[in-house]
């Protein structure tokens, strides 16, 4: 008699996998809203902000704060209504860092926040979330794995997850 492969096998599976390329696993209703330790304010929001907001710190330490809570918001008002429109505005935040600016001798000067550190990978945080659920749109939304670097994963488009 052979074993019957599982929906929750697979997953687990997965996690021990991700784990061993140095993902930190995090049960998703242990961090939701009403979870033993929440990490977002509620059910719509997809990046996990505390632990962007101390990845930005670490990678830009020669930037101000407000430069960085400046870059932050703009990550989270990029958004687009068409998807291919919105995942090209975030790649170009992710790839060419997040434009801000800020006095310097009387004027302008234009600097760059960066939300991932390629220079050095293992400056990053990497997080596997398991049943992380989202409730856009009055539906609830629970893939079975969310990947997470420095606190952002890519949004889950609608109807995507059942």
């Amino acid at each position: 008699m052979t074993a019957k492969l599982t929906e929750s096998a697979i997953e687990e599976f997965a996690i021990r996998l991700l784990e061993r390329l140095g993902y930190v696993h995090l049960h998703g209703p242990d961090i939701a809203p009403d979870g033993e330790a929440p990490e977002r304010g509620d059910y719509a929001e997809v990046l996990l902000a505390g632990r962007l907001e101390r990845a930005v710190a670490r990678i830009n330490p020669h930037l101000a704060s407000d430069l960085r809570q400046e870059a932050i918001r703009e990550l989270q008002r990029a958004q687009a209504p068409e998807l291919l429109a919105g995942n090209e505005a975030l790649h170009r935040l992710f790839t060419e860092g997040v434009p801000v600016s800020r006095s310097h001798e009387g004027g302008e000067r234009g600097e760059r926040v960066w939300l991932f550190d390629f220079a050095r990978p293992e400056n990053n945080e990497f997080v596997v979330a398991n049943q992380f659920t989202v409730i856009e749109n009055h539906q609830n939304k629970r893939p079975d794995l969310v990947l997470f670097v420095n606190g952002i994963s890519s949004p889950i488009p609608p109807g995507s997850c059942r």
